[in-house]
Protein backbone atom coordinates (compact mmCIF):
# COMPACT_ATOMS: atom_id res chain seq x y z
CA UNK A 1 0.00 0.00 0.00
CA UNK A 2 1.04 3.60 -0.61
CA UNK A 3 1.94 5.94 2.06
CA UNK A 4 -1.15 8.49 0.74
CA UNK A 5 -3.64 5.69 1.00
CA UNK A 6 -2.40 4.32 4.87
CA UNK A 7 -2.38 8.52 5.71
CA UNK A 8 -6.10 8.55 4.41
CA UNK A 9 -7.41 5.65 5.76
CA UNK A 10 -5.83 7.21 8.89
CA UNK A 11 -7.55 10.27 8.65
CA UNK A 12 -10.81 8.11 8.33
CA UNK A 13 -10.51 6.13 10.85
CA UNK A 14 -9.51 9.17 13.11
CA UNK A 15 -12.70 10.85 11.83
CA UNK A 16 -15.12 7.60 12.54
CA UNK A 17 -13.93 7.60 16.33
CA UNK A 18 -14.56 11.42 16.63
CA UNK A 19 -17.86 11.02 15.54
CA UNK A 20 -19.26 8.08 17.43
CA UNK A 21 -17.59 10.13 20.86
CA UNK A 22 -19.50 13.29 19.86
CA UNK A 23 -22.10 11.36 18.93
CA UNK A 24 -22.22 9.34 22.34
CA UNK A 25 -21.31 12.63 23.82
CA UNK A 26 -24.67 14.19 22.34
CA UNK A 27 -26.69 11.18 23.47
CA UNK A 28 -25.58 10.92 27.22
CA UNK A 29 -26.29 14.69 27.74
CA UNK A 30 -29.59 13.71 25.74
CA UNK A 31 -30.23 11.11 28.43
CA UNK A 32 -29.65 13.53 30.78
CA UNK A 33 -32.27 15.99 30.05
CA UNK A 34 -34.43 13.55 29.85
CA UNK A 35 -33.17 12.01 33.64
CA UNK A 36 -33.73 15.80 35.14
CA UNK A 37 -37.36 16.24 33.03
CA UNK A 38 -38.49 12.92 34.78
CA UNK A 39 -37.47 14.47 38.38
CA UNK A 40 -39.03 17.85 37.33
CA UNK A 41 -42.60 15.97 36.55
CA UNK A 42 -42.26 13.43 39.67
CA UNK A 43 -41.79 16.41 41.78
CA UNK A 44 -45.05 18.11 40.26
CA UNK A 45 -46.86 15.01 40.69
CA UNK A 46 -46.45 14.92 44.17
CA UNK A 47 -47.55 18.58 44.17
CA UNK A 48 -50.46 17.40 42.40
CA UNK A 49 -50.48 14.18 44.82
CA UNK A 50 -50.41 16.40 48.21
CA UNK A 51 -53.01 19.05 46.76
CA UNK A 52 -56.14 16.37 46.29
CA UNK A 53 -55.26 15.89 50.01
CA UNK A 54 -55.42 19.40 51.01
CA UNK A 55 -58.67 19.66 49.16
CA UNK A 56 -60.35 16.67 50.88
CA UNK A 57 -59.55 18.05 54.06
CA UNK A 58 -60.28 21.47 53.30
CA UNK A 59 -63.69 20.07 52.04
CA UNK A 60 -64.51 19.04 56.00
CA UNK A 61 -64.54 22.55 57.10
CA UNK A 62 -68.73 23.01 56.02
CA UNK A 63 -68.50 26.59 55.16
CA UNK A 64 -65.08 26.71 53.13
CA UNK A 65 -65.31 29.07 49.99
CA UNK A 66 -66.32 26.02 47.30
CA UNK A 67 -65.37 28.68 44.61
CA UNK A 68 -61.65 28.50 45.96
CA UNK A 69 -61.70 24.78 46.14
CA UNK A 70 -63.38 24.38 42.31
CA UNK A 71 -60.61 27.00 41.19
CA UNK A 72 -57.86 24.37 42.87
CA UNK A 73 -59.10 21.35 41.70
CA UNK A 74 -60.17 22.33 38.18
CA UNK A 75 -56.27 24.19 37.86
CA UNK A 76 -55.08 20.80 39.40
CA UNK A 77 -57.08 18.69 36.95
CA UNK A 78 -55.59 21.27 33.39
CA UNK A 79 -52.51 20.96 35.31
CA UNK A 80 -52.04 16.99 35.26
CA UNK A 81 -53.75 16.77 31.33
CA UNK A 82 -50.43 18.18 30.14
CA UNK A 83 -47.81 15.53 29.74
CA UNK A 84 -44.54 16.50 27.85
CA UNK A 85 -42.23 13.94 26.97
CA UNK A 86 -38.08 15.22 27.46
CA UNK A 87 -38.34 14.87 23.17
CA UNK A 88 -41.36 17.78 23.41
CA UNK A 89 -39.38 20.02 25.04
CA UNK A 90 -40.42 22.78 22.38
CA UNK A 91 -40.77 26.93 23.38
CA UNK A 92 -44.68 26.49 22.71
CA UNK A 93 -45.27 23.14 24.60
CA UNK A 94 -42.91 24.44 27.90
CA UNK A 95 -45.02 27.81 27.48
CA UNK A 96 -48.49 25.73 27.76
CA UNK A 97 -46.56 23.38 30.81
CA UNK A 98 -45.47 26.16 32.43
CA UNK A 99 -48.83 28.25 32.03
CA UNK A 100 -50.92 25.20 33.85
CA UNK A 101 -48.27 24.87 36.87
CA UNK A 102 -48.67 28.69 37.21
CA UNK A 103 -52.39 28.47 37.39
CA UNK A 104 -52.42 25.77 40.00
CA UNK A 105 -49.43 27.88 41.97
CA UNK A 106 -52.29 30.39 41.83
CA UNK A 107 -54.82 28.65 43.08
CA UNK A 108 -53.02 27.26 45.64
CA UNK A 109 -52.03 30.37 46.81
CA UNK A 110 -55.52 31.73 47.23
CA UNK A 111 -56.29 28.52 48.89
CA UNK A 112 -53.51 28.92 51.60
CA UNK A 113 -54.58 32.59 51.94
CA UNK A 114 -58.19 31.74 52.34
CA UNK A 115 -57.29 29.56 54.90
CA UNK A 116 -56.04 32.13 57.44
CA UNK A 117 -59.83 33.08 57.95
CA UNK A 118 -61.21 29.07 59.44
CA UNK A 119 -58.93 28.57 63.01
CA UNK A 120 -60.24 25.19 62.66
CA UNK A 121 -58.89 24.84 59.61
CA UNK A 122 -55.50 26.04 61.03
CA UNK A 123 -55.37 24.10 64.00
CA UNK A 124 -55.94 20.56 62.34
CA UNK A 125 -52.60 19.00 62.23
CA UNK A 126 -53.63 16.67 58.70
CA UNK A 127 -53.72 20.12 57.09
CA UNK A 128 -50.34 21.35 58.81
CA UNK A 129 -48.86 18.14 57.78
CA UNK A 130 -50.18 19.01 54.15
CA UNK A 131 -49.44 22.39 54.27
CA UNK A 132 -45.65 21.76 55.33
CA UNK A 133 -45.15 18.74 52.97
CA UNK A 134 -46.55 21.24 50.30
CA UNK A 135 -43.56 23.72 50.90
CA UNK A 136 -41.14 21.02 50.90
CA UNK A 137 -42.69 19.72 47.32
CA UNK A 138 -42.31 23.50 45.97
CA UNK A 139 -38.79 23.27 47.51
CA UNK A 140 -38.07 19.61 45.40
CA UNK A 141 -39.34 21.59 42.46
CA UNK A 142 -37.46 24.56 42.66
CA UNK A 143 -34.20 22.04 42.60
CA UNK A 144 -35.75 19.70 39.93
CA UNK A 145 -35.73 22.99 37.39
CA UNK A 146 -32.62 23.83 38.36
CA UNK A 147 -31.03 20.62 37.69
CA UNK A 148 -33.07 20.37 34.06
CA UNK A 149 -31.95 24.00 33.24
CA UNK A 150 -28.13 22.72 34.36
CA UNK A 151 -28.52 19.78 32.24
CA UNK A 152 -30.48 21.05 28.84
CA UNK A 153 -27.55 23.96 28.90
CA UNK A 154 -24.46 21.49 28.70
CA UNK A 155 -26.95 19.58 25.85
CA UNK A 156 -27.17 22.51 23.79
CA UNK A 157 -23.79 23.96 24.44
CA UNK A 158 -23.19 20.35 23.27
CA UNK A 159 -25.46 20.55 20.09
CA UNK A 160 -24.65 24.18 19.15
CA UNK A 161 -20.75 23.74 19.40
CA UNK A 162 -18.63 23.47 15.99
CA UNK A 163 -17.86 20.95 14.80
CA UNK A 164 -19.97 18.86 16.86
CA UNK A 165 -23.65 20.71 15.74
CA UNK A 166 -22.29 19.27 12.47
CA UNK A 167 -22.87 16.09 13.86
CA UNK A 168 -26.07 16.86 15.91
CA UNK A 169 -27.54 18.29 12.85
CA UNK A 170 -27.29 15.07 10.93
CA UNK A 171 -28.47 12.87 13.58
CA UNK A 172 -31.24 15.05 14.20
CA UNK A 173 -30.47 16.26 17.64
CA UNK A 174 -31.71 20.11 18.47
CA UNK A 175 -31.76 22.47 21.12
CA UNK A 176 -34.43 21.87 24.04
CA UNK A 177 -35.89 24.34 26.08
CA UNK A 178 -35.44 25.61 29.67
CA UNK A 179 -37.32 26.82 32.36
CA UNK A 180 -37.73 31.01 32.19
CA UNK A 181 -38.85 32.85 34.84
CA UNK A 182 -42.75 33.86 34.19
CA UNK A 183 -43.78 37.54 33.84
CA UNK A 184 -45.33 37.94 36.91
CA UNK A 185 -42.08 36.92 39.04
CA UNK A 186 -39.82 39.92 37.27
CA UNK A 187 -41.80 42.19 38.89
CA UNK A 188 -41.27 42.92 43.10
CA UNK A 189 -45.07 42.55 44.93
CA UNK A 190 -46.13 45.22 46.35
CA UNK A 191 -45.89 45.05 50.28
CA UNK A 192 -47.94 47.31 52.09
CA UNK A 193 -47.85 46.66 56.49
CA UNK A 194 -50.50 50.06 56.58
CA UNK A 195 -52.51 48.68 59.85
CA UNK A 196 -54.68 51.34 60.66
Amino acid sequence: MKKGTLVLIGLIALFGVYACNSYNGILGKDVQVGKTWGEVQNQYQRRADLIGNLVKTVQGAADFEKSTLTDVINARAAATQIKLEADDLTPENMAKFEAAQSQLSGSLSRLLVAVEQYPQLKANQNFLELQAQLEGTENRIAVARKDFNEATAEYNLAVRTFPTNLLAGIFGFNQKEQFKATEAAQTAPDVNFDFK
